[in-house]
């Protein structure tokens, strides 16, 4: 496929394992894929449910389906386009080696939530479900923004997964248009960005990060160094969950 305007977005990501999955000798949970070489960028976010058996197979799934079939799909019918990729996704497990039962009962094992992105020329939506969050920016200062905030259940260690029978029911369309930048972040990094009612970001965080991002051009640094972030001691405490963060200059 040839090079389209997309190849302009400069895209920075990383994912850590968490102390929690470290101390259980588990891999990283969280999963992360995008594209710049198709008709719109596509980006995706997963973060697979650690009570599960196959959770980080359930992200990677979701993400690689939803990034191939997203990358060309024609922009005024994305909606549609996201759902019927999802229900993709869960057609993959229900056939899936590792589903016992071979059937839709079988996918809860793989259970994971879906924070993602579709942009193209000037316009983007993000399609959420479950926790995590999302952030488009519109001033350079990055005091004006659109939020796709997590969303949890009854209990606020509860959240939804594309795996759930109703999924549907929660998956959420966030529509921006003229975005500079993009952030998207699994659960281990929204209390670090978000104050803790979410109607406002923590600068202190999210803008040296931002900064810095912008003017290292060289890709292999910026990932390293955006890494070490994620992995300080400091955000060990905070958090001690998996933590994935991607950052897209459009």
């Amino acid at each position: 496929m040839k090079k389209t305007r997309n190849g302009n977005i400069r895209v920075r990501a990383a994912c850590v394992t968490g102390p929690v999955h470290l101390g259980r000798g588990q891999p990283c949970q969280d999963y992360c894929r995008y594209s710049t070489r198709g008709a719109n960028f596509v980006a995706v976010i997963s973060d697979g449910a650690g009570s599960t058996k196959y959770g980080r197979i359930g992200a990677k799934i979701v993400c690689d389906t939803l990034v191939d079939l997203l990358a060309d799909a024609p922009f005024k019918n994305i909606r549609q386009a996201v759902v019927n990729a999802i229900g993709t996704a869960r057609d993959k497990l229900t056939f899936h080696r590792y589903n016992s039962s071979g059937n839709k009962k079988g996918i809860m094992a793989f259970a994971a939530t879906v924070v993602g992105v579709v942009c193209h020329k000037g316009e983007g939506v993000f399609f959420h479900i479950g926790d995590g969050a999302a952030l488009a920016f519109t001033s350079s200062d990055l005091s004006r923004y659109v939020a796709s905030k997590p969303e949890n259940g009854v209990f606020a260690c509860e959240t939804y997964f594309y795996t759930m029978d109703d999924w549907e029911d929660t998956l959420r369309f966030t529509p921006f248009k003229e975005a500079h930048t993009v952030m998207l972040m699994s659960d281990g990094l929204t209390n670090f960005s978000f104050d803790q009612d979410f109607n406002s970001i923590k600068p202190n965080f999210l803008l040296p990060i931002n900064d810095f991002l912008c003017r290292e051009k060289q890709q292999a640094k910026a990932v390293r160094a955006l890494a070490n972030t994620l992995n300080t001691t400091r955000a060990k405490q905070l958090n001690p969950d998996d933590k994935t963060f991607l950052w897209a200059k459009l």
